[in-house]
């Protein structure tokens, strides 16, 4: 029965997951680094859906400890990220921005796909252009896809321990 779900496992492994070399750590964890800045950057203060979308997994999928299963599917994704943006443009909307707490950051490979990424990270929030206020905290633990394209797609997003910050 033991090899039978063995076999079991890595056939579904080979059919799953795309097989890629990973850099070694130093450079995965700048890579990924540099990846969630871009990719949240653009997210919180940006407004380009087509960049964003060609940053997720067509598959990815997000949950949060506040909001529950968000997203199934890139297309929902940029749709409810598109609408925000638009809201963002009104002259007294709120506006928020995020940032990796310094230090948190921890990646780890997952062989022949990508990596996982846990760490801190805090929220700004504004109204139209006022002043920006520091919000909240929260942890996330993400998995990132590198395709054979050599591109970093985010896949799956955990967004949990949400605490305001006074």
């Amino acid at each position: 029965m033991l090899a039978f779900l063995t076999i079991a496992a890595a056939a579904a492994q080979a059919t799953l997951a795309p097989t890629v070399e990973l850099p070694p750590p130093a450079a995965l964890t700048e890579q990924i680094a540099r990846i969630d800045s871009e990719f949240f950057e653009v997210f919180f203060t940006g407004c380009d859906p087509e960049r964003v979308r060609a940053m997720m997994a067509d598959d990815i999928e997000m949950y949060h400890d506040k909001g529950g299963f968000v997203w199934r599917g890139a297309d929902g994704a940029v749709a409810d990220y598109t609408k925000t943006c638009n809201e963002r443009k009104q002259p007294d909307a709120w506006r928020s921005r995020r940032e990796l707490v310094k230090g948190t950051l921890k990646v780890d490979p997952v062989p022949g796909y990508g990596a996982i990424e846990d760490a801190d990270h805090v929220f700004y929030e504004r109204k139209g252009n006022g002043p920006e206020k520091l919000a909240g905290r929260a942890h996330l633990t993400q998995l990132w896809a590198l395709g054979k394209d050599g591109k970093w797609r985010l896949a799956r997003i955990f967004s949990f321990s949400h605490a305001a910050v006074e």
